[in-house]
């Protein structure tokens, strides 16, 4: 079945992208532009999804490297293919394979070419393999390009093809103002073809060289590549690193408006050909800045965005043993429309964040998390500010080890470990779930000494043989984590009161002890009160239930819910 817009449809977005490409550029330049993009959509005919409405309870994704899982002989990405569906086909909807295309550096993320598949992990074929199960996730790396790219060969030769595709800046310009993510210089040098000395944008690393979309054919190459990724069954793009793409000297260079009309133009140019496709931004800033990438009122950006504020609290709510601040917080989320959501996850191939967590933890709050840390074998990574000093932005841990209380004994590491998941799990939004937290993956304190870098310890690459041999062993740690958290999984997929659109309502008990969360379904037909026992030792709570049932053990409770030690109960009243 083929998808094609209605005449208004197509009009309203063709007049949205008009007006956005007037915002960017010159009015000869927009004009131009208009047309390049009403002919480049004009000649694109993509298959609609025939998965079913996204925004549903049932709808989970996988974060994973296509080769985190390998066997000797065959490749990653049939590896993959084979574990997802003999392991997870009823716990996982929809998978995001992390960069999966040629690259220099950056485990993916500098991308040599946008239009390939990795020979090393394998083809498009098996892309399209794992696509005939599952939903698909594709990273769009497009603030920024491989210094090995043809691209920026080209650039450096003259080749006018390439010409203005990437942010050049004399290095005598003042570029303090500039919010910088990383240590590394801003700016870096190369040598062209003829001679002549330039300087580049470089936001993450000298690699990694920004392209500069201030010129319009940059956004149209970018363009094409986003409805490529459609071609090939992406269900999903993950826009990486995009709260930089527009730079200008004199400015801090992050969440412009310029960049928030490109997400808008992205938007109005799917929605013209493939409305079901989903944008989600990836914004690891504090709350109020990442949220804007949801657009406003008539100007829709991402549907989804990353929470990246989940992660750092829920692990100092753990720690701590307190969730009041976690239940104030969950009290603040809102979404701006229908079919925008959060993406709520804890852990990913990247570490904890911390920056999304100010105003919310004090330093001393955060120097809790930081000992936690270098307690339990992490490490914490540095950003520069304009000041001269430094702070950390990201604590490198596997989510597992930053939760457990390695002086536990393993029944109370698990059970820690998937309270922490479950709430996750339970709060509004589209949950997503890192496959080292899945299979209860530990530091990879070895990776980072081959590796070199921080992020490493939570990337460790491992034989699907040796996973499978413990996941078959019910005493083993990572079977009791895998099977504790499909289990929470499938539960959920079963209730509406789970739906990502759906309301919810935090309060702490039990002295901070105990977390309870009310989810109601859209149509109000499910109500489910969630209970989490943060605590190492049991809890006595009232619920507001004369009589219900614990859809995890399909118990029966009174109104008195007794919780064992980091215990999780799902509630539904007896009718």
């Amino acid at each position: 079945m083929l998808q094609s817009a209605t005449d208004s449809n197509s009009t309203l977005a063709a007049d949205r992208i008009s007006s956005l490409l007037r915002q960017l550029y010159s009015q000869e330049q927009a004009s131009i532009y208009a047309d390049k993009i009403r002919d480049l959509v004009a000649n694109v005919d993509l298959p609609r999804s025939s998965t079913g409405d996204y925004f549903s309870e049932r709808n989970v994704t996988l974060i994973t490297y296509g080769d985190t899982l390998q066997h000797p002989n065959e490749a990653p990405l049939q590896t993959l293919n084979y574990f997802l569906k003999q392991r997870l086909k009823t716990a996982i909807s929809t998978v995001h394979i992390l960069p999966f295309y040629p690259y220099s550096s950056d485990d993916g993320f500098s991308v040599i070419d946008y239009y390939a598949v990795n020979p090393a992990l394998g083809s498009w074929d098996d892309i399209q393999h794992i696509s005939s199960d599952f939903r698909m996730m594709f990273d769009a790396v497009i603030n920024h390009m491989s210094a090995e790219s043809e691209w920026f060969k080209g650039f450096l030769v003259g080749d006018k093809q390439y010409e203005g595709l990437f942010r050049t800046e004399s290095p005598d310009t003042d570029l303090s103002s500039v919010t910088r993510p990383r240590t590394s210089p801003l700016l870096t040098g190369f040598t062209k073809a003829d001679g002549t000395s330039v300087h580049v944008w470089t936001t993450f690393s000298a690699d990694q060289i920004d392209l500069d979309y201030s010129h319009p054919e940059t956004l149209m190459r970018i363009l094409k590549v986003l409805l490529f990724y459609v071609e090939k069954g992406a269900s999903v793009i993950r826009l990486d690193a995009i709260a930089y793409m527009w730079k200008e000297a004199g400015t801090s260079s992050i969440h412009l408006p310029q960049t928030h009309a490109i997400i808008q133009l992205m938007r109005a140019v799917l929605d013209t050909v493939a409305p079901e496709v989903i944008l989600i931004t990836e914004t690891n800033v504090p709350h109020a800045e990442n949220i804007s990438y949801f657009g406003h009122g008539d100007t829709p950006e991402a549907q989804l965005v990353y929470n990246f504020t989940l992660p750092p609290l829920l692990f100092y709510t753990l720690t701590v043993g307190d969730a009041y601040k976690l239940g104030n917080w969950i009290n603040t989320l809102t979404t701006p429309r229908d079919h925008t959501t959060f993406f709520n996850f804890t852990a990913s191939h990247d570490g904890i964040g911390v920056r999304p967590v100010e105003g919310i933890l004090n330093a001393g709050e955060l120097q809790q998390l930081i000992n936690k840390v270098e307690a339990s074998g992490g490490l914490v990574s540095y950003k520069a500010n304009s000041d001269g000093s430094r702070s950390p932005y990201e604590l490198n841990i596997t989510y597992v080890d930053a939760i457990i209380d390695h002086n536990e004994p393993m029944a109370k590491q698990v059970a820690r470990f998937l309270v922490s998941q479950a709430i996750m799990l339970s709060l509004a939004g589209v949950p997503a779930v890192y496959i080292h937290s899945l299979i209860g993956s530990h530091n990879d304190l070895e990776g980072v000494k081959q590796a070199g870098y921080p992020r490493a310890i939570n990337r460790r690459k491992i034989n699907v043989d040796e996973v499978t041999r413990e996941l078959d062993d019910p005493m083993s740690f990572r079977a009791q984590v895998f099977d504790g958290y499909t289990h929470l999984i499938q539960t959920r997929m079963q209730s509406s009161a789970f739906h990502p659109n759906g309301k919810q309502q935090a309060r702490t008990m039990a002295d901070g002890h105990v977390l309870l969360l009310e989810r109601t379904s859209p149509d109000h037909a499910e109500h489910v009160v969630c209970l989490f026992n943060i605590s190492g030792e049991s809890q006595t709570v009232e619920v507001p239930f004369a009589s219900s049932v614990d859809l995890l053990t399909e118990t029966t409770c009174s109104s008195s819910v007794t919780l064992d030690a980091y215990q999780t109960c799902w509630l539904k009243a007896q009718q």
